[in-house]
């Protein structure tokens, strides 16, 4: 398995997410103490999606977070690498493409889309998982129309640095521990534990946003700053 200091291969990193497919969602609300759900909400106000617009739900998994676009109207096509994921979410919703939603496998760093394709791209806890951030921020840059928009939703860091350091206890001990006895995968959640630690704070990402093209770059914290936000628009 790939960890989140190495290289994450986009094979093994696909493979360690086939083998949780079938209770990735039962797992993440019980990890989160329901908070996915709050989270979620988030997203769709922050895209703002309306009806007849095209939006790119990448590392959309089984597709729970693209039914929520469909209801504000707008079409979805829900592009994962991981075909066991695509595959659960295929079987839930009795088709590849049913109910405004189109399931796509596809690479975060090689989008197989035309240019400008999106009205809206949006990732929520994917982002981490890709080997070049800067580069899937550049493809999600170029196949989002001008003035489309980005939001991304991932794990943070709260910003008091006691807490912080109180959280990342809890990551490293017991989500592992509470995530495997769920999923029967707890050396996915060792992963998920060290990715989050790794990963950038709110300003680190927000700047690697204006460097990959994005205007107009923003971001608001959840639930303390355990998640957060990150909006920015194309404009040219």
């Amino acid at each position: 398995m790939t960890r989140a200091k190495l290289d994450k291969k986009p094979q093994d990193v696909a493979a360690m997410f086939d083998g949780i497919a079938s209770r990735y969602d039962l797992v993440n609300d019980v990890i989160s103490l329901g908070q996915d759900r709050v989270w979620r909400r988030g997203v769709v106000n922050a895209v703002d999606a309306h009806s007849g617009e095209l939006v790119l739900d990448l590392a959309a998994g089984t597709g729970t977070s693209s039914e929520s676009f469909v209801r504000k109207g707008a079409r979805v096509i829900a592009c994962d690498f991981s075909l066991g994921m695509l595959r659960a979410g295929v079987e839930r919703r009795g088709g590849a493409s049913t109910g405004g939603v189109t399931f796509v496998a596809g690479d975060a760093l090689r989008l197989p889309f035309a240019d400008g394709t999106f009205d809206a791209v949006t990732i929520s806890f994917g982002l981490r998982n890709v080997n070049d951030v800067g580069q899937a921020l550049r493809e999600m840059l170029r196949v989002t129309k001008v003035g489309g928009r980005l939001v991304i939703c991932e794990f943070s860091h709260i910003p008091v640095e006691a807490v912080d350091r109180i959280y990342s206890t809890y990551l490293m001990a017991a989500l592992p521990r509470i995530a495997g006895a769920v999923s029967g995968r707890s050396e996915a959640y060792d992963y998920l534990s060290e990715s989050i630690m790794a990963w950038p704070t709110q300003p680190e990402l927000a700047r690697e946003l204006q460097d990959a093209g994005w205007s107009r770059v923003a971001w608001r914290n959840l639930t303390l700053g355990t998640v957060a936000l990150h909006r920015g628009f194309r404009e040219k």
